[in-house]
């Protein structure tokens, strides 16, 4: 279809979405933006963030990215996340211990090395469960 673009969402363990799509919607380094049929080549570094894929067969999808990278040409969009999370199988009360221990981890951290990623892993949990 013309007014549709293939959309692969792989993760270092699989393919988690193959599709056709209206439009995504992805979480770009520079902030958010949408991908249409026919859209500008482009080649992104992802900020962790709420991919939303709008129309055709996936219509609705969200997926959580924590990083990544996005190819984008007129035909196409693929995402290569680190870790992808489908928005719809997180549960919001394992989140919030999740993020409860992440901020013993900053408390408990030897040193700013650890400490940093410590901060990190947080952001990203509150990121999450802000998209929920």
């Amino acid at each position: 279809m013309a007014d549709m673009i293939p959309f692969d969402l792989v993760s270092p363990e699989r393919l988690l979405l193959s599709a056709e799509a209206g439009m995504v919607t992805l979480p770009g380094a520079a902030g958010y933006f949408g991908v249409l049929p026919g859209h500008a080549p482009v080649i992104s570094t992802l900020k962790p963030g709420v991919i939303e894929v709008t129309g055709g067969s996936a219509s609705g999808a969200r997926y959580f990215v924590s990083a990544g990278f996005a190819e984008v040409t007129a035909e196409r969009v693929t995402v290569l996340a680190e870790d992808a999370i489908a928005v719809n199988t997180v549960d919001a009360a394992t989140l919030d211990r999740k993020i409860a221990d992440a901020e013993e981890d900053i408390l408990q951290a030897k040193g700013d090395a650890a400490r940093t990623k410590a901060v990190a892993a947080l952001e990203t949990l509150k990121q999450l469960r802000a998209a929920l």
